[in-house]
């Protein structure tokens, strides 16, 4: 019997099952009464489905590498025909799927117990989880006046909590790593389109989005992106195709690496002085480890990158809004603030500019590549410029979408790294490597060339083993 899912990684909790120590019924009851009594304070699990939970142990569940870990998925995508959703939206408040999507089904086949959703922004669009269709705010674990961050909340408090081992998330502008910073978790976000996106969808945001998981341990990602890697029938196109793959990578050491290192933004600007110090910490780390680690910064235009970011996804959300609205503006009694600002924003926009945006993008992947190429194997930067903000500082009620995004104070200031890489395709990961004065997580940011995320989490790997961090319990996990 386990009382609690407590600090163990999804790969111990299988094992138990596996020896026959603990019997999936157990952890599912362990989970179900985590959620009783931790979400009420941090608000991340929604549309909880507890019987189809047992009818899939009951049924038998698949011979996985995590059979009978309990699991939850992101309320967002990850379609599911027993797994209504609200998309973060009371515009698509239980939402019902005719057919499971590709994701979905991979992570089914590697044995975990689905029995709920976490929440999201709506529409994915945002650093923090704060939708009014979930009746509050979704907390830190760590200290609830933060933010858990987004899109990818609800997953990152989930796990911080110690409610599950690990959760699906998805990222199309620092959506996994936001919440890992956040939450002192490990997410890692892969190159472009190596998992898979149908066939509810062919490419999300012109590629940026990808889905991915928040784990506690770097094993358990690399086992559940192997599970789940490749392109699905139809995929309009593929990632370049992997070695021996992430679980036989982080075995082996990465090998000597240029490590670039830059402990400002991309554009120069100065970032909080404990997340720097994070930054150079690792550095040091690293060098401990025999990597060479030099300054650098790429030459890329991200002013460009954010601006033609912001259309693509602002139109991207006026389509969403379209499928249920037609052409009539939203209300505010059916959608947040920033999404009518989001619309609103998508009119002014001459038709031929989502196409000019997305050429924007690629532009700067070429850029981005450029500098790998010619530079460093590896960049490390913060994840975030400061520590998890609190609750409220980027509520999505303002209708100024532009300026939520890339005002002074908006977004891309305050997460000015992940979404570069969102734009580039290239694989990045976010470790929890840091911790402010007042005892909240900082992630530490790596990223690598288009293509090499078995380079990039044989890293990760070997950073995990110099300097652990599975293990920490937030204050919510008992």
């Amino acid at each position: 019997m386990i009382g609690d899912l407590g600090a163990r990684d999804a790969t111990e909790l299988a094992e138990l099952v596996a020896r026959g120590e603990v019997s999936p019924t157990e952890l599912l009851d362990a989970a179900l009464a985590a959620v009783e009594a931790r979400n009420p304070a941090i608000n991340a699990v929604v549309l909880m489905q507890e019987g189809v939970a047992r009818k899939s142990i009951a049924e038998g569940l698949p011979q996985g590498p995590f059979r009978g870990v309990p699991f939850l998925i992101k309320d967002l995508g990850c379609e599911a025909k027993d797994f209504p959703t609200n998309n973060g939206s009371r515009l698509f408040a239980n939402t019902v799927y005719s057919q499971d999507s590709a994701i979905f089904e991979r992570i089914r086949a590697t044995g975990v117990v689905t029995f709920g959703r976490t929440t999201s922004p709506e529409g994915g669009v945002g650093t923090v989880t704060e939708a009014t269709v979930y009746g509050g705010p979704t907390r830190n674990p760590w200290n609830l006046d933060h933010t858990s961050g987004g899109s990818s909340g609800g997953a990152g408090a989930a796990v911080a909590a110690g409610i599950v081992a690990m959760a699906h998330g998805s990222d199309g502008g620092g959506s996994v790593r936001i919440p890992a910073s956040s939450c002192g978790l490990f997410g890692f976000k892969p190159t472009r389109a190596r998992l898979p996106d149908g066939p509810y969808a062919g490419e999300g945001w012109a590629g940026m989005a990808i889905d991915g998981f928040l784990t506690r341990s770097v094993r358990d990602t690399a086992v559940m992106l192997d599970a789940c890697e490749g392109p699905d029938l139809g995929a309009p196109y593929v990632a370049p195709p992997l070695g021996r793959g992430h679980a036989a990578a982080i075995s082996r050491p990465p090998g000597r690496l240029r490590v670039g290192i830059c402990d400002t933004t991309f554009t120069g600007d100065r970032i909080h002085p404990e997340v720097a110090e994070a930054v150079r910490a690792t550095g040091r780390l690293l060098e401990s480890l025999g990597h060479v680690v030099e300054p650098a910064r790429p030459a890329a235009d991200v002013p460009v990158m954010m601006r033609a970011w912001t259309d693509i996804v602002g139109v991207g959300t006026a389509l969403s809004i379209r499928s249920k609205l037609g052409d009539r503006p939203p209300r505010a009694d059916e959608v947040e603030g920033v999404s009518r600002g989001a619309w609103a924003h998508s009119q002014t926009l001459h038709p031929t500019r989502y196409l000019q945006a997305v050429g924007e993008i690629h532009a700067f992947g070429r850029q981005m590549a450029g500098f790998f190429d010619q530079g460093p194997d590896v960049l490390l930067t913060a994840t975030l410029a400061e520590p998890p903000a609190k609750v409220g500082r980027f509520a999505p009620t303002t209708e100024d979408y532009v300026a939520y995004r890339t005002g002074p104070q908006g977004i891309f200031a305050y997460s000015p790294f992940c979404a570069a890489f969102n734009a580039s395709g290239q694989p990045a990961a976010s470790l929890p490597l840091g911790w402010s004065a007042d005892g909240l997580p900082i992630g530490v940011h790596l990223a690598a060339a288009y293509g090499e995320d078995e380079l990039l989490i044989s890293l990760c790997a070997e950073i995990e083993r110099a300097a652990p961090w599975t293990g920490k319990r937030a204050p919510m996990a008992g």
